[in-house]
């Protein structure tokens, strides 16, 4: 089911929406102070380019109060409206019921989103 869910994924906005990450991301990575952030938009578009059979579990590394800094700094940066975004598609793909592993995976992603820092994809 895990890899054809992704093949589906990937034809139906997935490819598109990982290419934007890319891109966002590597024009936060030109700018100096933006290398955190534009790693993190890249850890974003991993996972929207391959959402089944991926998790997104906390890391082993105690960050302490830099993580939640830098999580701060992204919620009121943009990270609020990238969440929000994949929580409105969720509810709209879970509106039927062929669409709730992608409405799924769009939770999932809403919750990268909103606080990407301190997180690994396994």
């Amino acid at each position: 089911m895990g890899t054809i869910g992704n093949i589906i994924w990937l034809i139906f906005g997935g490819l598109i929406m990982a290419i934007m990450y890319f891109i966002s991301g590597l024009l936060l990575i030109f700018t100096i102070i933006g290398i955190p952030f534009g790693l993190q938009v890249m850890k974003i578009g991993i996972l929207a380019l391959w959402p089944f059979n991926s998790k997104v579990v906390p890391t082993r590394q105690n960050g302490g109060c830099l993580l939640t800094i830098f999580n701060v700094i992204w919620i009121l940066l943009g990270g609020i409206w990238i969440s929000v975004a994949h929580v409105l598609w969720g509810i709209f793909f879970c509106i039927t019921i062929i669409g709730i592993p992608f409405g799924r995976q769009h939770f999932k992603l809403a919750g990268l989103a909103l606080t990407p820092f301190g997180f690994t994809i396994v």
